[in-house]
């Protein structure tokens, strides 16, 4: 009998819908043994060694949460090396991992069917940080999703109306207001050196990115993915980029790897799929795609 092992974190501002539509189901399901794994109030990296450490060849892990609940499921069937299936429910902000696998109801999980996700392999100084699903971007739009964890936009977050718009406002509140501090170090990108302004790195691998950006395919790709650089402390440029990213889809170079160097080691803030970290004395970041794949449900 095959087991079903849910993924939630019970401090989320959405676990009531969690509870009511996907553990509520969970226990009328026939042919299944079901298992929970709650997110602990630590880190990615305690949570990411912990569940792959229960988990079994042929289990469905369900990561019903936002993309950091489903960074945790996605890393830690790589890490158990277990024959395991991703699936993935939206019950964060974004939640961009469920768009690019088009599931969103309780249902989608056992009516879709299994394909192949190819996430990327982010390596900083010679050492694994993490496989990203979607997307992983350095700069200014890495250190703004820390308003995210602030107390203040916790409790917004719980509302249940007004949440997206509230989540916005802020974002552009903070804009406006670190935009000049966000410049990244002096760096090449591939043993070419970038414009002194520039703020930002983004690799694109899915479907869309923080909700409204709209992305491709290439987490189907085994190579190959998507990124760009740009100087978003220019408000117009940020402004045009937006534009075309909500209407067509976000610009990029094809790449089957980049590599940023930086010219001191530096503090540079990171992050994959909304989850952010500001790491010290950075010397060399390599975004690549991984030797594994993920095999997960898809609609």
């Amino acid at each position: 009998m095959n087991r079903v092992i849910i993924v939630f974190n019970p401090r989320s501002s959405r676990f009531a819908e969690v509870e009511q539509d996907v553990l509520a189901r969970a226990r009328e399901l026939q042919g299944y043994i079901i298992g929970k794994y709650e997110v602990a109030p630590t880190n990615l990296g305690d949570n990411i060694k912990k569940l792959a450490k229960v988990l079994e060849d042929g289990d469905l892990v369900l990561s019903a949460g936002g993309d950091a609940t489903g960074i945790i499921s996605a890393n830690a069937i790589i890490k158990s090396g277990k024959d395991a299936t991703l699936a993935v429910l939206p019950y964060g902000n974004f939640n961009d991992l469920s768009r690019t696998l088009r599931t969103t109801q309780f249902d989608d999980v056992f009516k879709g069917k299994t394909k192949k996700l190819y996430p990327f392999d982010v390596i900083i100084d010679g050492k694994r940080w993490r496989f990203a699903t979607c997307y992983v971007t350095i700069g200014m739009t890495a250190a703004a999703v820390s308003i995210y964890d602030q107390p203040k936009m916790r409790q917004k977050l719980k509302k249940k109306f007004g949440r997206k718009v509230s989540s916005y406002t802020d974002l552009a509140s903070w804009y406006f207001k670190h935009r000049k501090e966000c410049i990244l170090p002096e760096f090449k990108l591939n043993g070419a050196l970038m414009h002194r302004k520039t703020s930002d790195y983004a690799a694109v691998n899915g479907r869309s990115m923080a909700r409204v950006m709209k992305g491709r395919d290439d987490y189907r790709d085994p190579k190959r993915f998507r990124s760009e650089t740009d100087r978003l402390t220019s408000f117009y440029r940020l402004a045009k980029l937006m534009l075309k990213s909500v209407t067509v889809r976000i610009p990029g170079s094809s790449t089957s790897g980049d590599v940023l160097e930086f010219t001191e080691p530096s503090s540079v803030a990171i992050q994959a799929e909304g989850e952010s970290e500001v790491l010290k004395n950075v010397k060399k970041i390599e975004i690549k795609k991984g030797e594994v794949c993920l095999k997960v449900i898809e609609n």
